[in-house]
């Protein structure tokens, strides 16, 4: 038995110091409304006791999370693996709110599940904010969301979208700015429920055909018919990286539905 003991600690001396490091820390990106309700300073400390886990937070808004390295989000956006945790029960917020893994650090899984447990369900119930409102915990009541896993490199398939994709769309922050009117931004595809068969047959799509060829995959263009600009030419492999990096674009936040009398 001291053997096996000596070999483990062995082999967590071996471990590299990120990877231990990483499981007992998490860094939870929220959004501007979550910060100023107050209910994060009751109940991280009551997860940090539970678990030993440290978790620190940043302001994202929907589109940075990633962007500033958040393990988790917490929000109105249902991210990439987004599932409802609590809804506001005041009279000024009456919104669903989110928690989203974005890593796949051990320690934001622990969080993910607490938050979505009883304990962590009556924790939210529990708080009260200074005008005696608080959240609702909806934990269980909507399915999860489960993103397919692309084999993809998200860095590469930004610059690819950005490169290629950004004459025409609005791809995030980096080209906000820039554009065509009259086609839908990323961030507002990825609201569509079959957001990953548009973009894995976007060349088959109108107008599409008219000027992109996936090496392997498409026929060349007829000379009679030129691309009517300049060609957008693309392996599946790049098509593989534009998905991997589309799968991690939070949803747009189109707000809530409107109301009718």
């Amino acid at each position: 038995m001291k053997r096996v003991g000596v070999f483990l600690w062995l082999v967590i001396l071996a471990l590299p110091t990120g990877v231990l490091a990483q499981d007992r820390n998490v860094i939870l990106g929220v959004n501007p409304g979550v910060m100023e309700s107050g209910i994060l300073t009751y109940i991280l400390p009551r997860f940090s006791l539970k678990t030993g886990i440290t978790v620190s937070t940043i302001i994202v808004d929907n589109q940075e999370v990633t962007l500033k390295g958040a393990d988790v989000s917490l929000g109105t956006t249902k991210g990439a693996q987004g599932a409802v945790v609590m809804e506001g029960n005041g009279e000024g917020n009456r919104r669903k709110y989110f928690v989203s893994q974005q890593t796949t650090n051990g320690a934001a899984t622990r969080f993910v599940d607490w938050v979505l447990s009883d304990i962590g369900q009556r924790a939210i119930e529990a708080f009260k904010g200074k005008d005696c409102t608080g959240f609702r915990g909806l934990a269980g009541t909507e399915t999860r969301v489960e993103v397919p896993v692309f084999d993809g490199d998200v860095t590469r398939g930004e610059g690819l979208s950005l490169r290629y994709c950004g004459r025409c769309h609005v791809i995030g922050a980096a080209n906000r700015m820039k554009g065509l009117g009259s086609t839908p931004s990323f961030p507002l595809l990825r609201t569509f429920p079959d957001w990953q068969r548009r973009f894995e047959a976007f060349f088959t799509l109108r107008p599409h055909p008219s000027f992109s060829q996936i090496e392997g995959v498409t026929e060349p263009f007829d000379p009679a018919l030129p691309s009517p600009i300049f060609p957008l030419r693309i392996t599946l492999e790049q098509l593989d990286d534009i998905l991997a990096y589309v799968a991690k674009i939070p949803p747009a936040d189109l707000g809530a539905p409107l109301q009718t009398q």
